[in-house]
């Protein structure tokens, strides 16, 4: 019996809410046990920026990787690998003797933490009618945050306690609660599926399609622009947030307890902001509501890296994340630049790709901190994300093609409309 349209869209947004959320905490726990496993592991500050190196270049592949799977294989089957690979991996890593074999298990699991992006966005896309579709995915993709808050939640609980083996144990098990969920409740993507199976013309299309062609005449500058977005917002990112629970136990002099109840605070505001610029970009367009996250986002970091007070620090520090934003709404951004036999491949090679060149960010700032300290390399984040505001405004801001799913002009051989709204 075929799923009901008005819940089909329902059990695609929890299931990659979930999927994301872990995805999230899987990623954000390495930042927030970096201390611990500097202290366990007696390593520099150098060799723990290259853990998160290592975990962001394998993320930057992943867009090879499980872009194409999704676009050959479904969106379903996609999300579903990539869980499974990050979950069994990050539990892998409790049992860890040295600091190379963090290294070599990080960069794998990266292969699955990057595929749930693209995948995610793709499959929100294609399911919720074209007028919600901003605020869906900026929903769904909000789950990074409700993630950062639960490892930092977890990390508070497990880390005075029972160390950061048994927190990347457990939070690689949860990932179950996530693969459970999708194999029960979340089917296949209509649009994908039509795509793939629909008129000999549809089916000799998605054959056909391939890497090469997002870099064909008529993609190659929103592929490049969209790189280039990712790339300079993501170095800040993560350039940032990597060192920020070191930079507020070292430089601000917080407890590792109190920091991590910091950090959960400053994920909330990232939560609330995810959620604001959804309805936003559905109201005033998705790059405009891309460029004002990023120039937020480009104001407000500075003031929170030179601020000293411990309250200054609690208030500031959902304000600039309540800006921090732009990943949600790219999500839905690049997956309506590009057609559906290369959706997923298209939007998760722009995101992942910008995510391994910002692979290096966390390497840098932490080989700067050895000399100038945490605050001014933080500081300096804002400006790249300044730049990624200015690269936005070149891509287009209109669709580039009229098959984004439901609520979009129907064509031979695509999936009828699923609003149900």
């Amino acid at each position: 019996m075929p799923p009901n349209p008005a819940s089909l869209k329902w059990r695609v947004l929890i299931g990659c809410f979930l999927s994301y959320m872990f995805d999230a905490v899987d990623i954000i726990i390495l930042a927030i046990a970096m201390p611990a496993i500097t202290a366990s592991l007696h390593i520099t500050q150098a060799q723990a920026g290259l853990l998160v190196t290592a975990t962001l270049l394998g993320i930057g592949l992943s867009s090879v990787v499980m872009g194409r799977l999704a676009d050959t294989m479904g969106r379903r089957t996609a999300l579903l690998l990539s869980l499974v690979t990050f979950g069994a991996l990050t539990m892998a890593i409790s049992g860890a003797t040295d600091w190379r074999q963090i290294l070599f298990l990080r960069f794998l699991s990266g292969l699955g933490l990057g595929g749930v992006w693209s995948t995610a966005a793709a499959h929100v896309n294609e399911t919720w009618p074209a007028h919600q579709r901003g605020r869906a995915t900026a929903f769904v993709l909000s789950s990074f945050s409700a993630g950062a808050t639960v490892a930092a939640l977890a990390a508070a609980y497990l880390l005075p306690a029972h160390g950061w083996r048994v927190l990347f144990f457990l939070c690689g098990g949860a990932v179950a609660i996530a693969i459970f969920y999708v194999w029960l409740r979340v089917p296949e993507s209509e649009v994908w599926l039509a795509q793939r199976y629909g008129d000999q013309s549809a089916r000799a299309s998605a054959g056909r399609a391939s890497l090469a062609e997002l870099f064909a005449p008529s993609l190659l500058r929103i592929t490049l622009l969209g790189t280039a977005t990712s790339a300079l917002a993501l170095s800040a990112y993560w350039g940032a947030s990597t060192w920020l629970p070191t930079f507020l136990v070292k430089e601000r002099g917080l407890d590792v307890t109190t920091m991590a109840s910091f950090v959960a605070v400053l994920n909330v505001g990232m939560f609330l902001g995810y959620n604001v610029f959804g309805l936003l970009a559905d109201r005033i367009g998705k790059q405009r509501a891309v460029i004002a996250s990023l120039v937020g986002s480009g104001l407000t970091l500075p003031a929170y890296a030179f601020a000293t007070d411990h309250a200054t620090l609690l208030v500031l520090g959902p304000v600039f994340a309540f800006f921090m934003a732009f990943a949600g709404l790219v999500g839905s951004y690049f997956a309506e630049l590009f057609p559906t036999r290369i959706r997923a491949t298209g939007a998760g090679f722009c995101f992942n790709v910008g995510r391994g060149i910002s692979a290096f960010a966390p390497l840098a700032l932490g080989w700067a901190a050895t000399g100038f300290g945490f605050a001014p390399g933080i500081a300096l984040c804002g400006g790249l994300f300044l730049l990624s505001a200015i690269v936005v405004a070149l891509l287009p801001r209109e669709i580039a093609e009229q098959d984004t799913g439901v609520g979009a002009r129907k064509a031979p051989g695509t999936a009828p409309s699923l609003d149900a709204s």
